[in-house]
């Protein structure tokens, strides 16, 4: 969730409930005790993890009927709503997913106005004539389910694609593959994840999960990788990495094994995937074994987090001697890190963030201050890369090609008030081509917008980046509504982008801010590191730093401020919360990381330990502790107006994290303010699948937001009830 005001969901219509809303009764306690290195942690909701007990189901679904209800009554929430589908729809077509093959046919999801979720299309050059390739509305339509694509994979030939469709925003992903016409062939395999075509085209690796339960611990544990040959029956495919596997190359049971096939080097690389960013992989140039000749290619301790396979060179992007990141180069032939030569020194000002090679030369983005985006070129055989002059100042720059014998390569940029636009570079007349793969859409009411870019002062002395997006005609009087969103893990940025929803916001005369916190990317590795395991407590305290310094120069004030994040966000939002709930007037984790201490006893949590510790480790323990916002809820409190939503289907973040937050926090707290907790029992990571529910979902967050903040547009249409 790294970006969820950009992202889809599942639908559920606006109806204003007219029968009185009763707050549900505050669950009974019943504490079990552990024993962490010494230090002993009551858990009084532990009976809640329980996801099967069906007084628990019911407890869930009673706050959820609760949160509805108070939610419908919002005066404002259903013109909100409308406000932000028409701005999303001014769009001829939204279209995401991009693949374009080596010979020129272009596949990707496209969803028109009307409709609630993206169909699959193809055409045959960018000017070539559109296709409705698949339909995934159709897809066992008899079952009642929503069904969406999750990826599309054709193989280098582009006359066989697999397409990955999940149910319900769920991420048990059920694998079909098409011939070049859109034709199905008859099987599909179950839970597959990560394909790679080979050379033949006829047959690719892939990846599968263990289980379809997202409670099941062993869903992720010793996955292996297969190979399968289109046609054929899924159960006779060939395991060809497998548990056996795991100790000769240093792979631990958590970790991914992923095979890719790298066509420029003829190459098969196997990639140990985790969240930790730094690569681990080995390789294999052998004519005629899967199994058999792997050689170690990068371990973790390289510090590399990208790298591009060319015909005669391998292009590593890496911090290591490099805070702001480096490009190297080194021969095929002696492809180890230790032999790679800098192309791209690290600069002192820039964090590299992109970078692609073309048969041309190699392209790299950065991003300056956190904030504003550049692209460079270096062509082969040159040591200058030539700084381009883009089409217009971005705040982020995505660079695509379609591979590194191929010359074409494509510029995405946009910013806060800038929509993203698609162009085609030229090398030879340094030129720029807009190549939209829809309709332009203009929003004449971006010019009432400004953005402007501040460093805060943390609790520490640093500076932290802060994005600031509001009406430019706002007096700056302490009484605007102003929400604040931030992420901070897994050194992921936030980028300034564009969203037709922070513009409906805006619209409302509400200012949005997102500090680039410590945890995130923004400014090179120490920033990721800086807000990591024990040092994790600078993310939601450059958070609160930035909540005063709203406050000090007079945007807001704490009984109109409030601040929202998604999954490892929600440790952001629930700390800063705790910490400081005088600050904020309303607060949103959405499907949030809410208990770090158990999240090891979750399918996804080992996985995780890479970016928060482990319990097992005393000194980790007591970063996950720190980070723990249930635990860090206190009796007697008077806590902001809280929001918590989970998915039922959540394989990430379970969501008994997000129910044992909200059964503590509505015990504990003494205000008269509302604690809503809205499960989506049909949903996962976010519970989006369509558009009206991505709209549903924000429409909620924000008109609960204003109503707490007392705007006058958005106000109960009748009184709750205890």
């Amino acid at each position: 969730m790294k970006n969820v005001l950009c992202a889809l969901s599942f639908f559920m219509p606006i109806v204003i409930i007219s029968q009185e809303a009763v707050k549900p009764d505050i669950i009974p306690q019943h504490i079990v005790t552990d024993s962490y290195h010494g230090t002993n942690l009551d858990d009084p909701y532990r009976y809640l993890e329980n996801l099967d007990d069906p007084n628990v189901v019911t407890w869930m679904k009673t706050n959820a009927s609760y949160s509805e209800s108070v939610l419908n009554r919002i005066s404002g929430k259903e013109m909100l709503f409308k406000t932000m589908k028409e701005l999303i729809e001014r769009r001829a077509a939204s279209i995401t997913n991009l693949t374009i093959t080596e010979n020129d046919t272009y596949y990707y999801l496209k969803r028109l106005p009307g409709e609630e979720i993206s169909k699959m299309y193809k055409r045959q050059g960018y000017e070539g004539e559109e296709i409705l390739f698949f339909d995934p509305t159709t897809y066992k339509a008899e079952e009642g389910k929503i069904y969406t694509i999750s990826t599309i994979s054709p193989n280098i030939q582009g006359d066989k694609i697999a397409v990955s469709v999940a149910a319900n925003g769920s991420e048990n992903q059920e694998l079909l593959i098409f011939n070049a016409m859109g034709e199905p062939y008859p099987e599909t395999l179950e839970l597959a994840r990560g394909i790679s075509w080979l050379k033949s085209g006829d047959t690719f690796f892939y990846n599968r999960l263990n289980s379809k339960d997202v409670t099941d611990q062993s869903r992720k544990i010793y996955t292996a990788v297969f190979t399968h040959k289109v046609g054929t029956d899924p159960s006779m495919d060939d395991r060809c990495f497998s548990k056996e596997d795991y100790a000769e190359w240093g792979i631990s049971e958590m970790e991914i094994p992923v095979i890719t096939y790298a066509k420029e080097a003829d190459a098969r690389l196997l990639f140990a995937s985790s969240v930790d960013k730094n690569i681990k992989a080995i390789i294999s140039r052998s004519q005629n074994q899967l199994r058999d000749n792997w050689k170690p290619l990068l371990k973790r301790e390289d510090k590399v987090t990208h790298m591009i396979l060319a015909e005669d060179a391998v292009y590593y992007l890496t911090y290591n001697e490099a805070p702001n990141y480096k490009i190297v180069k080194a021969p095929l032939d002696t492809p180890e890190f230790e032999n790679a030569k800098t192309l791209v020194a690290n600069s002192d000002s820039e964090t590299i963030t992109d970078v692609v090679v073309t048969k041309d030369g190699l392209y790299y983005a950065t991003i300056e201050h956190g904030v504003e985006a550049k692209v460079y070129f270096l062509p082969h055989g040159k040591k200058e890369a030539l700084p381009l002059t883009l089409p217009f100042a971005a705040g982020q720059a995505g660079i695509s090609n379609k591979g590194a014998a191929f010359s074409e390569v494509w510029i995405s940029i946009s910013g806060w008030t800038s929509p993203n636009k698609r162009f085609l570079y030229d090398p030879k007349s340094n030129t720029f081509t807009h190549q939209p793969l829809s309709t332009p859409v203009e929003y004449p009411e971006l010019e009432n917008l400004i953005a402007k870019e501040v460093l805060v002062k943390s609790h520490d002395g640093v500076m932290v980046p802060v994005s600031i997006v509001h009406n430019k005609d706002l007096p700056m009087d302490g009484k605007n509504p102003t929400v604040l969103y931030s992420y901070g893990a897994y050194g992921n940025s936030v980028f300034p982008f564009f969203s037709p929803l922070i513009l409906a916001y805006t619209m409302y005369n509400g200012i949005l801010v997102v500090p680039h916190v410590r945890g995130g990317g923004e400014l090179g590795d120490a920033w990721h590191k800086a807000g990591q395991k024990l040092n994790k407590p600078n993310t939601w305290k450059d958070a609160i730093a930035t909540a005063e310094y709203l406050i000090d120069e007079g945007y807001t004030n704490p009984k109109k401020l409030s601040i929202f994040g998604g999954s490892a966000g929600g440790i952001l939002v629930g700390r800063s919360i705790t910490e400081r709930p005088d600050l904020f007037v309303a607060g949103a984790p959405m499907v949030g990381a809410m208990n770090t201490v158990r999240m090891e006893e979750t399918p996804n949590g080992p996985v995780n330990t890479p970016e928060f510790g482990t319990v097992n480790d005393p000194e980790e323990f007591k970063g996950l502790l720190e980070m723990d916002s249930y635990h860090h809820l206190k009796p007697g409190t008077d806590y902001p107006a809280m929001l918590i939503t989970a998915g039922m289907n959540d394989s990430r973040v379970i969501a008994w994290q997000p129910a044992k937050f909200a059964a503590k926090m509505q015990h504990d707290n003494t205000s008269d303010s509302p604690i809503l907790f809205l499960t989506n029992f049909e949903g996962g990571h976010g519970g989006r699948t369509t558009l009206s529910q991505t709209l549903e979902d924000f429409s909620n967050i924000f008109s609960f937001f204003y109503w707490q903040s007392g705007h006058p547009d958005f106000k109960l249409n009748k009184p709750l009830k205890d």
